[in-house]
């Protein structure tokens, strides 16, 4: 540690850290536009000028490392006329358009151009005019005149995303930042460098224009869409989802989100949206009351149940669900006598519940690994949060490597093995033998430790920081039990953790709540090949959600009644009910991320038209079928009833061991079914934004090839 004196206080900071981060720590505020703590170091803005004691003019505090015995002001007139000087030099060329500037009231070169800026400005020459240019349907770069070139977005794409789109070129006042990969941004994180702008070069196309700062109020919530669960800042204005921003949270989001989880609030204010109840009377949808549509649901229910039993009644419910609305529908499905409820649609194995899958590490350990095995994941996309973290270890120098269907681009150095999906039990056996070979014990199936195979081992084997990981194709792959097994072999005998990504935002949750049959219940599989006289839609598509796609219309079609609770028209083909339920925006309720925590939101708007909290759906028809023990008059008190009123689960709560056998054996051809990036659940298929994009044209082009 190094000792140096702040404004006259005594500070400790690790030796190599810089002038500004002893500021941090003693909470001395310095200005700076193009320091930023998640990235490297430009000294570029020059305005973090500082007085050091015996320095010949000041110096830039995120440039200058501490010294032993170093003296620091911030305040005297070296530094502030210094800082001031900055400001009068930044100023020349800025546009003086505040009023009417879309950044105009949370813009860093305002604030502190009111403390350092002067009344008026010495130069009298043309300001500079810089074109805008098409980068893409998220990020506006209309007013890129304002560009004060700190380079923040520069360096986020390469150290944070990993792709260097955007770059500065020329020089002097011909300076500029500029697409320098490709004519757009198109990186799945990009959002973020709206956030790290520190003025009002570029700005959020969606929400360009649709409100001042200052009109919005700010309520926290939750991502519902991967396993991430990052923590999100929700603007509101007169009871409107106006923009989506993040929370940070250091242990789970640091300060960044994902593209999907920024813009997916698009669709909560679409056309599609459904607001209130509906009935099929002869072909025809007609709106109807609440009442009216519980009492039919309820009645249709009893009457399957009379005819055909309670076990032709099922729920398919959707893992983006929250953990109280899944713990109701299971009450609701198995208060009626039926064991047929699963959230597992795109799966194509379905085993006996077994505990609780998760990551098997903290998500903050990410960042930190010495080395990786990922397995049937194309993480930049399908996890873009737990990406960044898996390359900022990476550029620690961390060995990653990937086993896929095909080379994915992960933005960071990886070695990708490229095998198909039939034989991925397989290359996982070659692996586990390697190991065996490395340490001298029995290999727990026959496999051929190749080079590859040889270097994964070695990989895992050293270090103490390591981990082996299945995506989202593994849980959904047809032997996902034997690559389970596997995976726990590697696991203890390398000392590496092991677990799942989980593909959605309450995968984790869906298995505490019990949203998977316990006993000898029908499994997703089963019920949409036509295997119920009753089936429950919890916020789920089946067409798009499921691994049959487009053959469950079949299926569905034959069941005698649908009920569909979805924030949205749709499933109309084969529904005969559609009961409006509230998003995520619209609800209170709880998500469980992939390692384990329960993270509970409250409603940051309220319910659009005669929407209802799906929760409260659930329960009113839980008494109408006479189902005991759910009378919760909050969300909470459901909360409670799940997990124990605990903040997050317990390693006994949370296994991913298995007794499954280990069968190596070549697998069918078909490769796993994964939603792409904008297609994972309802709210970004319908967010016209993220649909321009290019990872969405190319998924619908796929789709259509």
């Amino acid at each position: 540690m190094v000792e140096i004196e702040l404004d006259g206080q005594k500070v400790e900071v690790g030796e190599g850290s810089m002038v500004i981060h002893a500021a941090e720590k003693a909470n001395v505020y310095i200005p700076h536009f193009c320091y930023h703590k998640k990235l490297s170091i430009a000294a570029s803005c020059r305005m973090c000028l500082v007085d050091v004691e015996k320095a010949p003019k000041p110096m830039p505090a995120c440039a200058t490392p501490v010294t032993q015995g170093m003296i620091v002001r911030t305040k005297t007139d070296k530094a502030i006329k210094a800082q001031q000087s900055v400001m009068e030099f930044l100023l020349i060329n800025h546009p003086l358009d505040c009023p009417i500037c879309d950044q105009g009231g949370e813009c860093q070169l305002q604030d502190l151009a009111v403390g350092y800026g002067a009344s008026s400005s010495r130069y009298g020459e043309e300001k500079r005019v810089v074109p805008a240019k098409d980068i893409g349907p998220l990020i506006s770069t209309e007013e890129m005149t304002r560009c004060i070139h700190c380079t923040r977005c520069v360096r986020f794409g390469q150290e944070i995303g990993g792709v260097m789109e955007l770059g500065m070129v020329n020089r002097g006042e011909h300076s500029e930042i500029t697409p320098v990969k490709g004519d757009t941004v198109d990186s799945e994180l990009s959002g973020n460098m709206i956030d790290v702008c520190p003025v009002g070069a570029l700005t959020s196309k969606p929400f360009r224009y649709s409100a001042r700062t200052w009109e919005l109020s700010r309520r926290k919530s939750v991502s519902p869409h991967d396993s991430t669960g990052a923590n999100l800042i929700v603007q509101v204005k007169n009871h409107k989802v106006m923009r989506v921003v993040p929370l940070e949270n250091e242990a789970v989001n640091e300060c960044w989100i994902a593209d999907r989880d920024r813009f997916s609030y698009e669709a909560l204010n679409g056309e599609e949206r459904l607001t209130r109840p509906m009935l099929k009377q002869g072909g025809q949808w007609q709106e109807v009351d609440w009442q009216t549509a519980l009492e039919y649901v309820a009645n249709g229910l009893k009457c399957v149940r009379d005819k055909h039993g309670a076990g032709a009644i099922g729920a398919l419910v959707s893992p983006h669900s929250t953990l109280e609305e899944l713990y109701l529908a299971s009450a609701l499905v198995r208060g009626v006598g039926s064991d047929n409820i699963d959230y597992r649609l795109r799966n194509a194995e379905f085993p006996a519940f077994e505990g609780v899958r998760w990551l098997g590490l903290p998500i903050a350990a990410l960042s930190e690994l010495q080395s990786v095995l990922v397995l049937g994941s194309n993480l930049r996309k399908d996890h873009p949060l737990f990406a960044q973290r898996v390359r900022q270890s990476a550029r620690k120098g961390a060995k990653v490597f990937a086993i896929n269907a095909q080379a994915y681009d992960w933005a960071m150095p990886a070695v990708h093995s490229v095998v198909a999906p039939a034989d991925w039990t397989q290359a996982l056996a070659d692996v586990a033998a390697a190991v065996a070979q490395e340490k001298g014990v029995a290999a727990p199936a026959q496999g051929q430790p190749n080079g590859e195979a040889m270097a994964i081992a070695r990989a895992l084997l050293a270090g103490e920081r390591k981990a082996v990981l299945l995506g989202n194709a593994a849980a959904h792959h047809a032997q996902a039990s034997s690559l389970l097994a596997l995976v726990q072999w590697i696991g203890q005998q390398t000392g590496a953790a092991f677990g799942y990504l989980t593909e959605a935002a309450n995968t984790v949750g869906a298995q505490l709540a019990g949203a998977q049959p316990r006993h000898a219940g029908l499994n997703a599989q089963q019920m949409l090949a036509g295997g119920l006289k009753a089936a429950l839609l919890l916020n789920t598509e089946p067409e798009f959600d499921s691994a049959a796609g487009a053959r469950t219309a079949q299926g569905l079609a034959e069941v005698d009644m649908v009920v569909t609770l979805s924030p949205f028209k749709t499933n109309m083909a084969f529904s005969d009910v559609l009961l409006p339920i509230a998003p995520f925006t619209e609800t209170s309720g709880s998500f469980v991320n992939a390692q384990g925590l329960i993270q509970s939101f409250h409603a940051v708007v309220r319910p659009l038209g005669e929407t209802r909290p799906a929760w409260k759906v659930l329960r009113v028809l839980a008494d109408l079928m006479g189902v005991p023990g759910v009378a919760f008059e909050s969300s909470q008190e459901v909360l409670a009833q799940v997990s124990g009123g605990l903040g997050s689960l317990s390693a006994d709560q949370l296994s991913n061991a298995t007794q499954a056998p280990i069968v190596v054996a070549r697998g069918p051809a078909e490769a796993p079914v994964a939603a792409s990036i904008y297609q994972l659940d309802s709210l970004v298929r319908r967010a016209p934004a993220l649909q321009l994009t290019a990872d969405a044209r190319e998924a619908r082009e796929g789709a259509a090839a």
